[in-house]
């Protein structure tokens, strides 16, 4: 089933001086009949007024270095955000400056990309598009995590309501974001669903509305929850990467097969064995 145009977020160890040589060597035996073509290595965070301090990466060349001796055909972005409620202001111009700044000092370093994870950005925010044509000056590989696009009319100011910030995005505004950038990774884990079938449902229709609104020539990754601490039992019950693999099968069936579209696994350092395995048997080698 897969195209080979999968991503996987890698944690901070693999730039920050934790990880070896031979840790990206035994990276490579696993992700060599993967279909992982992109990895997003966390690679700060940026300060509360946006500035990334270079000693957060201090051994981002080796490990890109490494990557290219193992993994030549898999692209390395940087993975780069904030918190952005009572955190870093992406409405104030200096602050997007010093991200702009932060950028191009991490892209010297060698990186294929930047990819953008801030969390939680507004319907509507101005900001991130601002921030996001910006960045197209210092990488020609730039991705971004989003929220999930609002399902049902309605749902998003509901949500609102409750939450005191938007969970899901408009399809308007999730269009504007695509429009900047290369590859867009929807975030469908979180949702809170308490049984595996009402989340698999819930993965259907974001990979039916993400088919319907980002183009044929960027790349529409679907976000699998790798990882088992949501912090309510039914949850990590839930959310699994076999069902988010078997929710974006079925959200393809309406459209057929899509070259630009993949799994993004969240994240490397919490996935176990039988994540892998979900991933490799219900996506890998699974046919259409």
């Amino acid at each position: 089933m897969s195209t080979g145009n999968d991503a996987l977020w890698l944690g901070h160890m693999w730039v920050d001086g934790r990880r070896t040589e031979r840790d990206v060597e035994k990276l490579a035996v696993r992700l060599r009949e993967t279909g992982v073509r992109d990895v997003y290595v966390h690679s700060g965070p940026f300060e509360w007024d946006g500035r990334l301090d270079p000693a957060k990466y201090p051994n981002a060349r080796n490990f890109i270095r490494w990557m290219d001796k193992y993994l030549p055909d898999v692209r390395v972005s940087a993975w780069l955000g904030q918190a952005v409620k009572n955190g870093l202001d992406l409405d104030d111009p200096a602050a997007r400056t010093n991200v702009l700044a932060g950028v191009a000092d991490i892209m010297a370093q060698g990186y294929d990309g930047i990819h953008y994870n801030f969390e939680p950005i507004g319907d509507g925010d101005e900001g991130f598009i601002d921030l996001l044509d910006r960045t197209r000056q210092h990488t020609d590989l730039l991705s971004t995590s989003v929220p999930q696009i609002e399902p049902y009319a309605g749902m998003r100011l509901t949500a609102r309501a409750v939450l005191g910030h938007d969970k899901y995005w408009s399809q308007g505004y999730f269009s504007q974001v695509v429009a900047r950038v290369d590859q867009v990774a929807v975030m469908t884990y979180d949702s809170f669903l308490p049984t595996q079938s009402l989340y698999g449902g819930h993965v259907v229709r974001q990979t039916a509305l993400g088919l319907d609104l980002v183009p044929k020539d960027k790349t529409l990754l679907i976000g699998a929850p790798a990882y088992h601490d949501h912090g309510v039992a039914w949850a990590d019950a839930a959310e699994s990467v076999a069902a988010a693999a078997e929710g974006a099968r079925l959200g393809l069936t309406e459209h057929g097969r899509r070259e630009r579209f993949g799994l993004a696994l969240y994240v490397d350092f919490a996935a176990t064995e039988e994540d892998w395995h979900e991933y490799m048997s219900q996506w890998v080698t699974t046919r259409p």
